[in-house]
């Protein structure tokens, strides 16, 4: 890099996302797509361990960053990390789906069922399988209460610190401790039932 690009500006790779958000919010659309680049394998992987589905991880990622582009103006980010505010928005995304999709279920359970045609590909088999066990795990998370819930999908999910997770849902570090200790231990009891 010339000595004149480092004395006019930071390079990008070095900016925060912080300032990357800023100039995002000021209608840089190359800061956000810098954003994306460096958040979006990330995202994507927690919306599949939220949904355990690659297809609905690719749409929930979408959508947060849609929403992200709208509201980049509104938002304060955790430290200088986008990622927290992401984690929370694509959380938040994927509830609302899975409200809609349980509603599409019942009204789809009222129609009867056709006959299921199975796939006896080896390959095939152990997707569904690894799919249907992250599915339970997913289901048991959402059925955690929701402080424990916001909790687990944070720090355990969205491998978000135990510091970050406090700041970002405005409690003590000890609560989300407690919140995360309690959490996983129904998380046990809930996948032992099963």
């Amino acid at each position: 890099m010339s000595s004149l690009a480092i004395r006019v500006g930071v390079p990008v790779e070095q900016t925060g996302d912080r300032e990357l958000w800023a100039r995002a919010a000021g209608g840089d659309e190359g800061a956000f797509s810098e954003l994306f680049e460096r958040h979006a394998e990330a995202l994507w992987n927690y919306t599949y361990r939220l949904t355990g589905s690659w297809s609905s991880a690719e749409d929930l990622a979408s959508t947060t960053f849609l929403i992200a582009w709208r509201r980049r103006a509104e938002v304060t980010l955790v430290r200088d990390s986008a990622l927290p505010w992401l984690y929370t928005v694509a959380a938040n995304v994927a509830r609302d789906e899975h409200r809609g999709a349980r509603r599409r279920l019942r009204l789809l359970g009222k129609i009867p069922a056709q006959p299921a045609v199975s796939d006896h590909a080896d390959s095939v088999a152990e997707k569904i399988d690894g799919q249907r066990r992250l599915g339970r795990v997913a289901e048991a998370v959402r059925s955690l209460p929701k402080s424990q819930r916001e909790v687990v999908e944070l720090c355990l999910a969205a491998e978000v610190s135990i510091a970050d997770a406090a700041e970002l849902l405005g409690i003590a570090e000890v609560t989300v401790r407690a919140h995360l200790s309690r959490g996983r231990a129904r998380l046990r009891t809930l996948l032992e039932e099963k």
